[in-house]
């Protein structure tokens, strides 16, 4: 099972690829697992927002986490996203997680209730007490309308089986303030792919990263070049990369971008599902330019 302190580095959010006839690809999930190990990535997040796991039915998304463990077979730790509305389906789903092979579950706060901060601590508690498994918080207020301010992560943290935290808040200030609070015993990673190395500034610990299931080797390389200690290297990487990154954010969606972008490397990704919108010719022209602006050969 996962550590606080072997959380860290590139954790793709990988993306659910499906085929034609809206079926889980299952040969597709087992190339892109491979792909992002193979170029040296930290860990994998399955099912999570890019995973499309709202759009998931039950069954499918215990079906992503088991291919993804069996393709992993144990290289790289494998955190899946469990959450649900309610505290009895997340409980479901972090037990089938724990049973089936995964090292840690990433649960988002509640969503459609707006719920006050206790509401959100009890959450949290009676999963961990009720799973006895690694949880990684997910602060995504964003989508959820529910935040976990640094006074709430302060106390969450506090809840034996919390490791650490995938902070998706744009307010860079709350991330430093949570990080100089509970980060000497939580991992503190961002999950806005923009934000990687102002994080890696202020004491996070990587990013859980749509951009890392398109370019993870890039994406490592700057990682990497900031813990060996040279910080212009990975600052250069990350405005680099910037030209992609910019289009991973949360309007108008980051799932059809990184699954296009999938696709023109050659990758096996596939539509997004309804109600979510496919890209225009337009925003798939700007991803093409993008990745040609990188170097990458890209297929039309």
């Amino acid at each position: 099972m996962l550590t606080a302190d072997k959380l860290k580095g590139i954790v793709p959010a990988m993306v659910t690829p499906f085929t034609k006839d809206d079926k889980v690809d299952v040969e597709g999930l087992r190339t892109l697992t491979n792909f992002v190990i193979e170029n040296g990535v930290h860990a994998i997040m399955t099912t999570g927002g890019n995973g499309e796991f709202p759009h998931l039915l039950p069954d499918e998304r215990k079906q992503v986490l088991e291919v993804v463990v069996d393709e992993a077979n144990g290289r790289i730790p494998i955190i899946a996203c469990t959450t649900a509305c309610s505290t009895k389906e997340t409980i479901l789903n972090t037990k089938h997680a724990k049973d089936a092979g995964a090292d840690a579950a990433i649960i988002v706060q509640p969503y459609y209730y707006k719920l006050p901060s206790q509401q959100l601590f009890l959450y949290y508690q009676k999963i961990a007490e009720e799973t006895d498994f690694p949880i990684v918080v997910y602060n995504n207020p964003e989508y959820t309308g529910n935040n976990i301010d640094p006074k709430l992560m302060v106390q969450i943290s506090a809840i034996e089986g919390v490791i650490g935290l995938k902070q998706s808040n744009y307010d860079i200030s709350q991330t430093l303030e949570i990080i100089r609070q509970v980060g000497n015993k939580t991992s503190v990673l961002t999950g806005i792919d923009s934000q990687l190395f102002p994080v890696l500034c202020i004491g996070g610990h990587g990013v859980f990263s749509t951009a890392g299931c398109v370019i993870p080797r890039q994406m490592v390389e700057l990682y990497e070049a900031f813990e060996k200690g040279n910080a212009k290297k990975a600052y250069e990487t990350h405005m680099k990369l910037q030209v992609l990154n910019k289009f991973f954010e949360y309007d108008p969606g980051y799932v059809a971008p990184c699954k296009e972008a999938l696709m023109m490397l050659g990758l096996p990704a596939g539509h997004v599902r309804s109600p979510l919108p496919a890209l225009t010719k337009p925003e798939k022209e700007q991803i093409r330019k993008a990745l040609v602006k990188l170097g990458f050969p890209v297929k039309k």
